[in-house]
């Protein structure tokens, strides 16, 4: 089967931080439909409003053939379609393929002959072809390789991130033919002005980018071991990182939280297969835990912070300056900053939460959390700087020292201020 893409119609599924920028990108150069299940969000790209910061409304209406779309019906004019729903964890850490799922089975009911499938969502190696492949077809009716055609190319969006944007970033790219991966290699091409590495199979292009955040998990769960090594030690661990850096291939990890949709949550799907094969992983569950307890080692640190100083954790008040998983982004998926304030919260403290970046709607429908406006000055017992946002940075250690009572502590998880300036940090 030929492919010609001057006859590209493109359909993105999934207008999150993923598939708005693809859908941008594509929608310069072809007829793209951008679809989402979320009214409101569709309501507010119509409108050139993007709530997650990763298009402006200049890059929207630049993007002169992209329309968007609740209606499944209208993806049926499409034949090429990019999928970039979430694949979050859910109970015991278990892939939760439910909006992959979702997504197959949309696809199962407009896909045509000849047309192909990429997905971009983070998942197993396999997964593509064992799990969402099966599901088109029994919905469709068709086969893949003789009816359609599928590919995966794995995400590399960094939200927040203004300078490694989706055209210059190499992309990652595979198909279930070699004409397919040959076709779907140029597609991308056409947007990515970074170029392209074709991988040799689909699974190859998924383990690519389940390693990739994996690494860098197990990577920082080192440096938090060593941060809690070096506490007992009596040194900072940052000047142990500076010295260490001097040597050319020391790697610069740093210390701190891991959270967002990709470190703390793509380990678990490698993980998964692997013991589904008969493999028990040691090293990245070892990894995760680390990580994945720092919230409860930072909130013990603050709290004996407090009692140096004869605070009492109970009826006090705490200031949490940043809420997002990550510095000068919105994004609050599963951020692990929520967990501290849970655990400090459990000792009786009043907890405030500031986050300039980040939708107080938001904040309270995923976790409860009424976010304060402006804090207060001269009101708290603690400090504590969570997130490295630039507005932070700016107010440096004046300005921020000025919401404390005197005497209050000052924690600073995110080497935003010199050591000198602050009670504890991580």
């Amino acid at each position: 089967m030929s492919f010609d893409i001057n006859k590209l119609r493109i359909g993105v599924i999934g207008l999150g931080y993923v598939g708005l920028p693809l859908a941008v990108e594509f929608g310069k150069r072809y007829p793209t439909l951008g679809f989402d299940v979320k009214a409101d969000r569709i309501a507010d790209l119509e409108r050139g409003i993007d709530v997650t910061l990763e298009a402006s409304s200049e890059e929207l209406a630049a993007a002169k053939q992209l329309r968007f779309s609740t209606d499944t019906s209208a993806l049926a004019a499409c034949n090429f379609y990019i999928v970039t729903v979430p694949t979050p964890i859910g109970d015991g850490n278990r892939p939760l393929l439910t909006p992959l799922k979702s997504a197959s089975t949309t696809l199962a009911g407009v896909i045509s002959k000849g047309d192909v499938v990429v997905f971009e969502s983070t998942v197993y190696p396999g997964a593509t072809e064992e799990f969402c492949v099966p599901i088109i077809e029994n919905g469709s009716g068709l086969k893949m390789n003789q009816d359609f055609f599928v590919g995966y190319s794995p995400e590399r969006i960094n939200p927040g991130d203004k300078e490694h944007r989706l055209p210059s970033i190499l992309k990652v790219t595979s198909g279930s033919t070699p004409a397919a991966a040959d076709f779907i290699d140029a597609v991308y091409k056409s947007i990515i002005k970074a170029g392209t590495h074709k991988a040799s199979s689909i699974k190859v292009a998924e383990a690519a980018k389940v390693i990739e955040n994996t690494q860098r998990d197990v990577n920082i769960a080192l440096v938090n071991e060593l941060a809690m090594i070096f506490d007992r030690v009596g040194i900072d661990t940052e000047e142990v990182l500076v010295a260490a850096g001097t040597k050319w291939n020391f790697l610069p990890f740093r210390p701190g939280l891991v959270g967002g949709h990709c470190i703390g949550v793509d380990p678990y799907y490698l993980t998964y297969k692997a013991e589904q094969l008969g493999y028990h992983p040691q090293m990245i569950l070892a990894g995760r835990r680390i990580n994945d307890n720092m919230s409860l080692y930072i909130s013990s640190q603050i709290i004996k912070k407090m009692l140096d100083v004869s605070i009492a954790p109970k009826q006090s008040r705490i200031l949490i300056l940043g809420l997002a998983f990550k510095e000068n982004c919105p994004d609050v998926r599963n951020t692990k900053v929520v967990d501290i304030v849970a655990e400090l919260a459990s000792y009786g403290a009043k907890i405030d939460v500031y986050d300039p970046w980040v939708d107080a709607d938001e904040a309270k429908h995923e976790y409860g959390l009424e976010l304060v406006n402006e804090p207060e000055q001269g009101a708290y017992d603690v400090v504590v700087i969570a997130v490295a946002h630039n507005q932070f940075r700016e107010l440096g250690e004046k300005g921020i020292r000025a919401f404390g009572k005197k005497g209050s502590v000052l924690y600073d998880i995110k080497y935003v201020l010199p050591a000198a300036a602050v009670d504890g940090r991580l």
